[in-house]
Parts: C-alpha cells; structure tokens; sequence
C-alpha cells in the first residue's frame, strides 16, 4: 500500500504514563507533539496527576481520569505519584496502586477505539489488553536507546545470579566498563519487562539519533529486530519562559527570579546541582557537598530535596547537612532552591557552566539539548549506564566516581562520596582550563544538534512523520 493510498484523517492515540515525574513528564511531551501535528491524543492518568496536566489541554489533547487506590494500598488521600513519598514501603505503595489501574484503563480503551496505545513500559499488562482490542501498542520506557542496548547485552551475557554479573558490558560498538555492578534486583525487574517491550510495535526514544548514535541504533535494531524511534528532545515542545518553569510540578521559585540571578553572573560561571525528583541523600552526605561547593568556589544553584515534615527546620537541624554559616557567606554566590525546580529554564542559560547529575536521562537529554557539559554522580535505575554515555562515549562530562547502585533513590548510601572528588569534578569543568574547553566544546555541539534534530527536516522531525505514516499505514490495514 504506498503512501497516497494512506487516510489523511487525523490519528486517535490513547497515552498512558506511569506516575512519577521522570516518566510522566517526557510522555505527556510527547502526547503534546502529536497533538502538535493535529491528532486526537488522550492521556489516562489519575486525578492528582491531572492537576498538574490540565495545562496542556487543548481541543485535540484531553486528560481522562481513573481513580487511584490510594487507601486501598494504605496511602494517604492524593497521594498518587512517585515524588509524593519518601520511603521505599511508600514507594512499593505507589508501584502497587498503579499495577491496580489495569481494570478501569482496559475499561476506557474497550469504550474508546484508538489507533494506537502508547504506554510506559511499567505497564506491560497493556501488551495483553492491546492484543485483545487488536490495537498496535508503542512503548516508552524513558531510557536512552545506548542503556537499553547495555542492559540487553549484559541480560544477554550473564547468568542469573548476582556473583556472576560483572561491571564489563561486552558486544557493543565500545567497550564499556561500568562504575559497580547492577543490583540483582534491579535485573529481576527490568529483564521481563524488556521482553514484554520487545513484543510491541516499537519504542519511541526521547533523544536525537546523533546523541545516541547511528552504531546503537543499528546495533539494537540488529539484535533485537525490533524498531526504536527518536523523536526527541521532546523538552523542545516548551518555547517560552512560561511553558518551561510550568513543566512537571509547580516550582517553588519564581521563572523571573531564577532569570534576574542568572542574569548577573558571568557565562559558563554557574555550577548547577539538582538529583531529580525521588532521590535523597543523607545530611552527611549533602554537608560533604556543600563543603565540595565552597571550596571550589563557583556561583551555584543548588535544587534540594524538601523535606517532607521538616519544611520549618531549626538552625540545629540544618547544621546537620549545611556547614554552619554557609547560607549567609554564599548570600551573593549561591541560590539554594528547596524543591521543584525550573530546570529547563536554568539549563538553557548563558551563565550556565556545568551541571551536577544523578544522570536521569530526562536530567541527561535536557542538559545535552542546552550544550551543558556533565558532572556525573548515578544513584540508581540505569543511570549508571547513562553515565558511560555521557563520559566516555560522547566526551561530554566527568565522572565524580560513584560507585553504589540502588534501586531506587530512597535507599540510605553506605559510602559517602567525599568533598575531595567532588570538588575535583568540579573544578575539572569549571577552572577553564584545555580539558574544560574541549569537553565544552563538544557539548555545544551536540547542543547544535539536538536543537536541529526537532526542526523542520531534523532527524527527530522526520522520524516523528515516519512514525504517523506507519500508524495510518496500520489503521488502513485493519480497516
């Protein structure tokens, strides 16, 4: 059937993200593209979730509600999301209420044909439930294709059982040596739902094809036979100011006055620090980093946890995680934000000169698509492999030297990373010096790239209108 043969009417998409920010957000963006392109999308979610998503409603973008278990699953009323909580039993909660949204979702998509299912790959009862409806079901896992190509290969290559993993992945285009080895449990999880993921239609991959790389891509689509789309960044949905600090949850500080103080600092003077949305460190652990901070003595904005029951602590409770003074003698130096943050809007200015992550790939992807180099410090999921990325593969950050792979951000570190590497790392991509420069220049680059990937004619753009034509191409062959 060739393309003029195709039904030029508008698609009907039915988005299902999982709840927590690092998934929600990069979905619900994509669920603003193709409605960008004139198709009818609906996004299920739950309604605490919609709170923060009835902004992006529009005439071809609506929200549909289901109600979540909350006090079935023993959480308090509204608590719905993965950046609500702060323990792993809390957290178990969370990921157990959603497994118990299958009924009411399968419920709306048999009242509700649609073209097609997009899904979180935490999902995988939607592979069930789209066979049934026969309807083709995309994935989005929200990883960069190079991790899930490492996390295929070392499932591949490795028996299951913990003593026989190792930190070497083998059989990808480089040789790739992770910083620690991934936890049992984490394989336990992920492996299956990796296999489920395999038996859909394809994934769509928030990134450009050059940040991954045409090797992996190939690589993936060779060992897996399955298909991946790049369609991103999908960040650059967000144009203005106002659409930048309104992505995700409401942020505690102002766009106006994250702007003013960046605006009165010098280019690439800026260290930023931000570890996402669910992950905490102990107060000995941020006091070794704000020691690490001062004494390299950059200008930086530092995102914070809040901490939830101790939003009003005393002085003596904050001496526990803060170098007694600190905040007064860094009045002019530093801005401390305690909670959500606007960070697309922070990683997109001049005054910006590196960013200290926990390598989440949204975290990793917006400071690409900005031409901020990296300071890499995982914590869990697969941001050790997103850390190799960043550091050997492309050249486009340092490595702090984490070496502790959790499963999930909540879990208290039994090592502490001390104020000598961090600062170390630090000063690495701050000092100016020739390292620096090329690690800098490389970022731009692809910067260059990734704001090309998503314009008329970028790879991401063609990608994108591949992909609709291949969803018209399967509604005309069910019809």
């Amino acid at each position: 059937m060739g393309a003029l043969d195709l039904d030029e009417g508008p698609l009907t998409l039915h988005f299902i993200p999982y709840p927590s920010p690092g998934h929600m957000i990069p979905l619900c963006d994509i669920a603003r593209l193709f409605s960008s392109r004139g198709h009818h999308v609906t996004i299920i979610t739950t309604p605490s979730n919609a709170q923060t998503l009835h902004k992006f409603v529009s005439h071809r973008l609506r929200l549909h509600t289901v109600n979540f278990p909350s006090r079935q699953l023993g959480l308090p009323e509204g608590v719905e999301n993965l950046a609500a909580v702060n323990s792993v039993e809390d957290s178990d909660r969370v990921h157990e209420a959603a497994m118990l949204l299958r009924g009411p979702i399968e419920c709306f998509l048999e009242r509700n044909p649609a073209d097609c299912i997009v899904a979180d790959f935490f999902f995988p009862w939607v592979h069930d439930v789209a066979t049934k409806l026969r309807i083709p079901r995309l994935v989005f896992n929200g990883f960069s294709l190079f991790a899930v190509c490492a996390m295929h290969s070392m499932y591949a290559n490795n028996p299951m059982h913990l003593d026989a993993y190792s930190n070497v992945v083998r059989d990808l285009p480089h040789r790739i040596t992770l910083n620690a080895t991934p936890p049992k449990v984490l394989v336990d999880l992920t492996k299956p739902l990796l296999e489920t993921e395999l038996k859909s239609h394809g994934i769509i991959v928030n990134n450009f094809a050059e940040l991954d790389g045409e090797d992996y891509i190939q690589h993936y689509e060779k060992t897996t036979g399955h298909k991946a789309w790049h369609i991103g960044p999908v960040s650059h949905i967000c144009r203005t100011a106002e659409e930048k600090t309104e992505r995700g949850q409401e942020s505690v500080v102002s766009a106006h006055k994250c702007l003013s103080w960046l605006n009165s600092k010098r280019a690439n003077s800026v260290l930023y620090i931000c570890f996402g949305s669910i992950n905490q460190f102990s107060d000995k652990q941020l006091y070794e980093m704000a020691c690490a901070v001062e004494a390299s003595g950059c200008d930086f904005v530092w995102v914070v946890p809040e901490k939830k029951g101790k939003e009003n602590e005393s002085e003596e409770e904050k001496e526990k995680w803060l170098p007694r003074g600190f905040e007064k003698r860094n009045v002019m130096k530093g801005m401390i934000i305690r909670g959500w943050a606007p960070q697309v809007l922070i990683l997109g200015h001049v005054a910006l000169g590196a960013f200290l992550t926990h390598c989440g790939w949204n975290s990793t992807v917006e400071a690409v698509s900005a031409g901020v180099p990296m300071i890499t410090w995982p914590v869990h999921d697969e941001q050790f492999y997103n850390e190799k990325l960043i550091s050997e593969v492309r050249g486009i950050g340092v490595e702090v030297g984490a070496e502790e792979w959790d499963v999930i951000g909540f879990v208290e570190k039994k090592k502490v990373v001390g104020r000598e590497s961090i600062e170390k790392a630090v000063r690495r991509l701050m000092d100016g010096g020739d390292e620096a420069q090329q690690i800098r220049r490389r970022a731009r680059e692809l910067g260059k790239k990734a704001r090309a990937a998503v314009e008329e004619g970028g790879s991401s753009h063609k990608n994108l209108t591949s992909l609709i034509d291949e969803l018209k191409r399967l509604r005309e062959c069910r019809k």
